[in-house]
């Protein structure tokens, strides 16, 4: 395998077949993220990728998914992708769902026809992080995308009937901006209404802008529990459209949970009230058992 740099791909595709198309992120400039910054965005050549597949369609193992990584690959030519679909598909007939990260802008680059015809060949689930709701947080961290864009794009990518996994970041808008974060990003989730949507909780990593704002003291990470307060909050504001998979069981977090909303959304909030309540950090996940 000609694997460039580390491998990264979300906790759900663990056990899929992982074919490198191409190394880092278009975006490259939210300042929380420290995966690629020493990495130029580049498409890997074709014939390398196909010698990919061959290799990993070579092992005993049987696939039932896989996934291309790494930052953002539906930014290539929709016919691209669809030939390495293709090509997956015929030498590991097994596999049934191919996924991929998806930025915004490159979403919204794609027509809802482009996106269809995705799925007809195979593009089965797309990852979105949309980190927050609020735009004032969003413009801070340079996501590149406001809340308006991320919809639409939502929107675009379940009209085309493929899976739509979002992730949000507690704690990304600091002690500052902490309930309107929470609050916006619970309504911006009930808005955009996703197959699956995963709270995880921002890592401070020595190599990012936010990491140095932290230590400068222009940013203040909220504690272990007003973290759980904006679980709170944006759970509250969550009253999704659709049947959505919740989950805050990510290495980052203190609280796991893993829930079908809307049916089981108010026992997950009294859940979290208990804990809060009580204030026993016992109940939470150990510092040392947390990371990426």
């Amino acid at each position: 395998m000609d694997y460039v740099g580390h491998l990264i791909r979300p906790p759900s595709e663990a056990y899929s077949m992982i074919i490198q198309v191409t190394v880092g992120c278009s975006h490259n400039q939210c300042t929380f993220c420290g995966t690629y910054k020493d990495q130029k965005f580049y498409f890997k050549d074709i014939a390398q990728i196909k010698r990919d597949i061959d290799e990993m369609s070579s092992y005993r193992y049987g696939f039932e998914k896989a996934f291309l990584a790494d930052g953002d690959v539906l930014i290539l030519p929709t016919e691209t992708i669809l030939e390495i679909m293709s090509y997956i598909k015929h030498k590991s007939p097994s596999i049934t769902r191919i996924g991929v990260y998806g930025n915004t802008k490159a979403i919204l680059k794609k027509t809802t026809e482009e996106l269809k015809d995705l799925n007809k060949g195979g593009l089965g689930i797309v990852y979105q992080g949309i980190e927050s709701g609020n735009k004032e947080v969003l413009r801070r961290i340079k996501k590149g995308a406001f809340p308006h864009r991320q919809l639409e794009a939502a929107q675009k990518v379940i009209a085309a009937d493929i899976l739509l996994s979002q992730t949000v970041l507690l704690g990304i808008g600091g002690t500052e901006l902490s309930e309107e974060h929470a609050i916006d990003t619970g309504k911006h989730l009930a808005a955009m209404s996703p197959d699956y949507a995963g709270a995880l909780t921002v890592m401070l990593l020595p190599n990012t802008e936010l990491y140095r704002d932290f230590k400068s003291g222009k940013f203040k990470l909220p504690d272990k529990f007003g973290l759980l307060n904006e679980l709170r909050l944006m759970i509250t504001n969550m009253k999704v459209k659709r049947k959505c998979f919740f989950t805050s069981n990510h290495a980052s977090n203190y609280l796991p949970i893993r829930a079908y909303f809307p049916e089981e959304r108010h026992k997950v909030l009294a859940m979290i009230e208990d804990v809060i309540n009580k204030h026993d950090e016992t109940m939470l996940k150990p510092e040392h058992m947390r990371g990426l």
